[in-house]
């Protein structure tokens, strides 16, 4: 072999090198960037569902302590909140979606409650404590992996 091809076939390989670690490089950092893009979606779409189930059993809740008519439709929509959980959330938001759920039909078939009863139940009235907590506990795990 002629030494005269030993300098272009290192240049060529140099040359090679640097290509496909530019290319290696640009594919990682792009994979990098849609997986935390998607981690953040994930984040904010569960923030979303997790408000629009508090917000929704806070409004049935009021009305269940004051009313013992339901509001089927309401409790419906409450209910397809949950559906969404089991798809996107730990069993253990999903087990306190299910409770604070529960305890609000429970409340529409007690008897009503008056202003002048609320030092009474003053412990029950953050039916949503648990939900909220384990809420928390998912969504601190979620972005310490």
């Amino acid at each position: 072999m002629n030494t005269a091809y030993a300098p272009a076939f290192a240049a060529f390989g140099g040359s090679a090198f640097g290509a496909i670690s530019t290319i290696v490089t640009g594919w990682v950092t792009r994979r990098r960037r849609h997986r935390e893009r998607d981690f953040a979606r994930s984040i904010s779409k569960r923030e979303r569902l997790y408000r629009s189930f508090i917000e929704e059993a806070s409004r049935l809740y009021a009305d269940a302590l004051v009313s013992d008519k339901s509001e089927i439709p309401q409790l419906v929509k409450l209910y397809a909140l949950v559906g969404r959980m089991r798809i996107l959330s730990s069993d253990e938001v999903v087990q306190a979606a299910e409770r604070a759920a529960r305890l609000i039909i429970e409340t529409y078939v007690s008897p009503n409650r008056e202003f002048v009863d609320l030092p009474a139940f003053m412990e029950d009235m953050d039916p949503l404590r648990g939900f909220g907590e384990a809420c928390r506990r998912e969504l601190q795990s979620i972005t310490l992996r």
